[in-house]
């Protein structure tokens, strides 16, 4: 059912629409009339048809070559003037001289006034800067002249001074001059400097001399006109940082308090300096806050360096930039705060990067010691472990700097907002001052009264325009300084900012258990007490890598962090646990069930579980060798001990089966293994029971079916070694009647295989019951000198090959090929050896060369030979 409405409601909804259409339509014809007008001022003049009889371009811009001409010829004017002054000089009287040159002069300074008149502006630029070098050259001729007696560095710096306040005048008389103004502000810079070097009364001191130029420097840069700014800005930047230079100097090398409070002094001037630049100037907030924050902490750092024994003066230095944090989170504008940040945040970051060395010789320092393993009843002391001699002084201050650095890290991680949050004002912060440009947008349409404009974002309105670049060569308006860095304040949103929160946590983590690793040598501490906490530290970073949630608030990315630490300490302390014998054991055993431990009770992510699983196996293998040499058993005894391990480590890996972690522990119990064979490689017997043994372990493993295919392959290659070396160490000659009872029942166990199961591998059914017999037959065969064994090898081996063609078995044909070959090769080398002695000796060579020309010429069907042969190959069982 439709509900109409009434004929005079119907009439005026129509007329609110109609309205609300004419609206639209105006808005729309009004945006059209703007985009045309952008749309002309961009779109390119057409070409012009082409003349073939019309004269080719110019080379050059016709301005661009007048001002090469206009620079040459002011260039050669000034150097003739030049030549003048110091060749011709003589030939002339005083009053000659002076007319001459005064003429010259005010010649050339008057000239731009007519010429800018004509709006001949780069030839009034030409003689412009013409004028100013014959002012040089007059006052050069005034202090030859006039003023000999007068010292030269008093002269100059009068005379520079002189010309930078007439150069000002000059140019602010003719401001259209683009010259005047900038070359004053750069000879503005030599008068206090040049004050400086006379060394005269009332001559400030150099440092102070720089500072005071800098200081108008950036009075310039803060209120003159665009175009002095960035010759201003480089000037405040060189001579500021000279004096900044000087006083930081100055204040290292001072010996008492007292000598430090002067170059203090004019640090914290600087600093003044610099904080009211970034005070008046937002674009270079940043850059001047950190020089600031620095000359401030380097200020107070020197006074207290003066203060405190050799060797604290980082901690002084620390303390300062601490204070300097305090302040800036407290009670300092917001514009300020990223550079002092940043300038407190380096002086952290040098403060702990200086400690760095006494970290890694705490961790690296016991491998001095392992030539002295269990010659010592009490163990060196905690200095004595480092292996290098250091200063006392220089190691008390070093947990402090490292604990003191990691709580200020802590701290900032709570300050700092995570990514997602976005960024909000502290209390009492002040907006920021930002500069507001002319925004050129399109023209508002008129709306009707009553009725409102579309709003942004409905269908077919168009987006708002933006702020409209200003033209080429125009001065942006509210940038009173140069752009030296970024603005005040940080982006806003995740993408732009990254997880500082998270970093800071993770480094306060890590240089909290630096600083505390580092507590016994800086107390040199004793043996034992030194190895007590070093383990209660390795047990606590274990601790953290199991458990990412203890640290996840704090530090989200401390897992990697802890394990890196964890497993760095357990190291170093293993090591240092070799002096003794107690302490190895006790050290060891403790240390492989708190890696076992942490195994157990990780919840992180399975490649830390798998981290903590194999570095337990590899300390309990340690474990093993400490009680193997303890009781004095030989290394090939020894062996024996340590196959305990990977025989564990196989139990526990068949009952965690697809775990993640049983892969990597079962490759670390393989590697103990190895160990195991290279200790018992010494006593043959010995070594052949390793192998026997690692086989049954092999074996073993094998009855899983995820590890049959490698495993049991490992097993019948230790197997059969390990039948070798048996024959082997007892001498045997006939090891045919030790391989051959081997060989024939596997032989007949693999034909049962192959019945029951057509599809299988002759490798494995064939495949070690055959190389239990030929390969130590070959053996035998190349060191035997009767012709008996060789013959019925190579008989044997024919007959292999020939049986693996017709029924097609890859492992008949491949053993019984191989062997074939080696054995033809034992018995006809001598005849070979013959044979190519006599032959000249031009021969051999010469049928090499035959040979790959042949193989050259075919060589593609070669290649299709080959890979009919592999496909042969593979196509067999």
């Amino acid at each position: 059912m439709e509900n109409v409405p009434p004929p005079a409601e119907e009439l005026a909804i129509l007329d609110r629409e109609l309205v609300r259409l004419d609206a639209r339509r105006a808005q729309l014809l009004a945006r059209r009339a703007w985009l045309l007008t952008v749309v002309q001022q961009h779109v390119a003049p057409p070409p012009q048809a082409a003349r073939p009889f019309a004269a080719p371009p110019p080379d050059a811009a016709p301005h661009s070559v007048q001002n090469l001409l206009l620079t040459l010829g002011g260039i050669l004017l000034a150097i003739a003037a030049i030549a003048f002054t110091l060749v011709s000089w003589g030939h002339l009287g005083i009053g000659g001289r002076s007319a001459v040159l005064g003429a010259v002069t005010v010649a050339a300074l008057a000239a731009p006034v007519a010429l800018l008149r004509r709006t001949l502006t780069a030839t009034a630029e030409s003689l412009a800067g013409l004028g100013l070098v014959l002012m040089v050259l007059d006052a050069y001729a005034l202090h030859r002249v006039a003023l000999a007696q007068t010292r030269p560095l008093v002269f100059a710096a009068v005379a520079s001074a002189v010309l930078a306040a007439l150069w000002s005048a000059y140019g602010l008389s003719l401001q259209r001059l683009r010259v005047p103004l900038p070359v004053a502000v750069l000879t503005a810079q030599l008068p206090l400097p040049l004050w400086s070097l006379t060394a005269g009364p009332g001559a400030p001191p150099m440092e102070w001399a720089l500072l005071a130029t800098a200081s108008l420097d950036i009075a310039v840069a803060l209120w003159a006109k665009a175009g002095l700014r960035p010759f201003a800005a480089t000037g405040a930047a060189v001579t500021g940082g000279w004096a900044l230079l000087i006083g930081g100097a100055q204040s290292v090398t001072a010996d008492t308090p007292l000598d430090a409070l002067a170059p203090a002094g004019l640090l914290l001037a600087a600093a003044g300096v610099a904080l009211f630049a970034a005070w008046r100037s937002p674009s270079a907030a940043v850059p001047c806050s950190v020089v600031a924050g620095l000359a401030t902490i380097a200020a107070l750092g020197a006074v207290a360096r003066a203060s405190v024994p050799e060797g604290w003066w980082v901690l002084g230095y620390l303390l300062c930039a601490v204070g300097l944090l305090v302040l800036v989170r407290t009670a300092s504008p917001r514009r300020l705060r990223p550079g002092l940040t940043a300038a407190a945040g380096a002086v952290h970051a040098l403060a702990a990067l200086l400690m760095l060395p006494l970290v890694g010789l705490t961790l690296a320092g016991p491998l001095s010691t392992t030539d002295t393993v269990w010659s010592s009843a009490t163990g060196p002391t905690a200095r004595g472990a480092l292996g290098v001699p250091l200063p006392e002084s220089g190691l008390t201050a070093s947990p402090l700097v490292l604990l003191i650095v990691a709580a200020t890290l802590a701290t900032a991680s709570r300050w700092w907002p995570s990514p997602t949050a976005t960024r909000t004002a502290a209390p009492g912060d002040a907006p920021d001052e930002t500069t507001q440009h002319d925004r050129a947008g399109a023209p508002e349409a008129p709306t009707p009264a009553g009725h409102p404009a579309p709003e942004p974002g409905t269908p077919g309105t168009p987006p708002p325009a933006g702020p409209a670049e200003p033209p080429a060569g125009a001065p942006r308006t509210g940038a009173p300084w140069p752009a030296w860095g970024p603005t005040t304040g940080a982006l806003s949103g995740p993408a732009a900012r990254p997880d500082r929160r998270a970093a800071a946590g993770t480094g306060a983590l890590a240089l909290a258990w630096a600083g505390l690793f580092v507590v016994p040598p800086a107390l040199d501490l004793g043996y034992v007490a030194t190895l007590t906490l070093h383990v209660l530290l390795t047990a606590a970073a274990l601790a953290l890598a199991a458990r990412p949630a203890w640290t996840a608030r704090l530090a989200p990315a401390a897992v990697p962090v802890a394990l890196a630490c964890s497993l760095a300490g357990a190291g170093s302390v293993a090591v240092l646990a070799l002096a003794t014998r107690p302490a190895t054991f006790t050290v060891l055993g403790t240390l492989t069930a708190a890696l076992a431990a942490a195994a157990l009770a990780a919840r992180g992510p399975r490649a830390v579980q798998a981290v903590l699983a194999c570095t337990a196996t590899g300390f309990a293998t340690a474990l093993l060798g400490a009680v193997a040499a303890a009781a004095e058993l030989p290394p090939h005894r020894a062996a024996l001990l340590i196959l305990a391990v990977p025989a564990g480590v196989a139990l526990l890996a068949a009952r965690l089966g697809r775990h993640p972690v049983a892969l990597p522990m079962e490759l670390t119990g393989a590697a103990a293994g190895l160990v195991a064979v290279v200790l018992a490689a010494g006593d043959r017997p010995t070594l052949a029971l390793v192998l026997a043994l690692g086989g049954v372990i092999a074996a073993g493993t094998a009855v899983r079916a995820e590890r049959r295919p490698a495993a049991g392959h490992l097993a019948a290659v230790l197997f059969v070694l390990g039948t070798w070396v048996r024959l082997y160490a007892s001498d045997i000659t006939t090891p045919e009647a030790y391989t051959l009872p081997v060989t024939l029942p596997a032989l007949a166990v693999g034909v049962l295989r192959r019945r029951r199961d057509p599809g299988s591998s002759s490798w494995t059914a064939y495949g070690p019951g055959l190389a239990a017999t030929l390969l130590p037959s070959l053996v035998a065969a190349w060191g035997d000198d009767h012709w008996l064994r060789p013959l019925l090898l190579g008989l044997g081996a024919l007959a292999l090959t020939l049986t693996g063609a017709r029924l097609r078995l890859q492992a008949l044909l491949v053993l019984g090929g191989t062997v074939l070959a080696l054995d033809a090769l034992h018995e006809l080398a001598p005849y070979v050896v013959q044979v190519v002695g006599a032959l000249p000796r031009w021969l051999p060579p010469a049928l090499a060369g035959l040979l790959l020309l042949a193989v050259g010429a075919t060589y593609e069907q070669r290649l299709r030979d080959a890979r009919r042969l592999r496909d042969t190959l593979g196509r067999m069982r």
